[in-house]
């Protein structure tokens, strides 16, 4: 499926991570999506980058903030990639990470769910009353968390980020995200 964004034509289609395409791997030996392939042989394969290069050029809600939000959004998704994707990882695969069991893993992911906990006291979204990249960003991974043990989630001690999680699945924008494409076959 093909869109246009911003001028520019992309191509959506699902990957099967069980079969990566030649191709893909081609272009993006790391094997991981989201790759971004322009028909004139760039490559983007960060999902940050691809967010940057999109807002780049249509950020109509200003996600991307101010040169003041800048660091703020910056310092928020490397704790999120770092630390706590670390810990997410081992707490949703803890098979894979036999060393202590899934609640060792769970409280260190914690740590940074309480920052975002005390960030969402003082308002709706991590930096602001409006979305930012951050929010973007980090919610999805905080929705795997959320997956892992929902009936724990539901009366953990996050009540701020229940309802922030739940705002931004409940948007229409989540669910135009999520639809299915064909898979990508060469």
């Amino acid at each position: 499926m093909a869109l246009h964004y911003a001028g520019i034509k992309v191509d959506i289609r699902e990957v099967s991570l069980k079969a990566k395409p030649a191709h893909m791997l081609q272009v993006s030996p790391k094997g991981t999506v989201p790759v971004l392939i322009f028909e004139q042989g760039c490559v983007i394969e960060q999902s940050l980058d691809i967010m940057r290069w999109a807002l780049s050029r249509h950020d109509p809600d200003n996600w991307l903030g101010d040169v003041a939000a800048e660091a703020e959004i910056a310092m928020l998704i490397v704790m999120n990639d770092g630390d706590f994707k670390r810990a997410l990882d081992q707490y949703k695969y803890a098979i894979r990470f036999p060393d202590h069991p899934p609640t060792v893993y769970r409280e260190h992911a914690e740590v940074f769910l309480r920052q975002l906990e005390m960030r969402l006291q003082q308002h709706q979204y991590l930096l602001a009353q409006g979305l930012s990249m951050a929010d973007i960003a980090i919610f999805p991974f905080v929705r795997q968390f959320a997956m892992v043990d929902e009936p724990w989630f539901a009366s953990a001690a996050y009540p701020k980020v229940r309802a922030w999680l739940e705002s931004l699945i409940a948007l229409p924008l989540f669910d135009a995200i999520m639809q299915k494409y064909p898979t990508w076959v060469d």
